[in-house]
């Protein structure tokens, strides 16, 4: 679940001030608990504005209506998660140590952001194109980084003809649902983080391959 940031040209918005970027993150950050808790038909923006504290005119001086703000909300918890994943791999000496740190800060930034799912979900029916964009530019980011972990010889495939998007989709789905069971369902006797993050990275390295041994000998042991 580690994974470089894309360069997708797209930038948040940013106002010049330092006031308008503190009013921009609070119409966000009510906007998430807003669409996250209640969905986007029936979220509403005098919703967002009782939230955030912000009038309904100043609401509009960033977005021109819901459908806008709930698209940046979407492009924004991608980059705040992307960014999340990012630094928690920062400082890992090798891909696999990357991909377990990954993991970690994926399931920590869940905690905190516990509408991240049902965001993402609703933008499958409000806009289509909008939800492919959201994992798309996840999966272009992290295939590009396992190729070069597996071309410095971090991972194995490096010298062979390898699907590295194939591998970045296998590994986003496993962290989607590993996010769900463990992070968005804890209860249910769930075990803890590091032992889940434990589990998940034997199989990450290791798979579903038998133990060698397991196999018999190889033709050179039996010679």
């Amino acid at each position: 679940m580690a994974e470089p940031m894309p360069n997708d040209g797209r930038a948040e918005r940013a106002p010049s001030t330092a006031r308008g970027r503190a009013t921009l993150r609070r119409i966000l950050a009510a906007a998430e608990r807003e669409f996250g808790t209640r969905g986007y038909h029936a979220a509403s923006v005098s919703g967002i504005t009782r939230a955030s504290g912000v009038a309904q005119g100043t609401f509009y001086i960033y977005f021109p209506g819901k459908e806008q703000i709930f698209a940046e909300l979407v492009r924004h918890v991608g980059r705040q998660l992307r960014a999340a994943m990012s630094a928690g791999a920062a400082d890992a000496p090798d891909r696999l140590a990357a991909e377990r740190a990954g993991l970690r800060a994926f399931l920590a930034f869940l905690g905190e952001h516990p509408h991240l799912y049902r965001i993402v979900q609703e933008a499958q029916s409000v806009d289509e194109t909008l939800y492919r964009e959201y994992y798309l530019d996840i999966a272009r980011g992290y295939a590009a980084g396992l190729q070069r972990a597996a071309e410095g010889g971090e991972l194995r495939g490096g010298e062979g003809r390898v699907d590295y998007e194939v591998r970045a989709w296998a590994l986003m789905g496993l962290g989607h649902f590993l996010g769900l069971r463990y992070g968005l369902w804890p209860g249910d006797g769930a075990a803890p983080d590091e032992a889940v993050i434990d589990a998940a990275m034997d199989f990450v390295a290791h798979g579903l391959a038998p133990p060698r041994h397991a196999a018999g000998p190889s033709a050179e042991e039996a010679r």
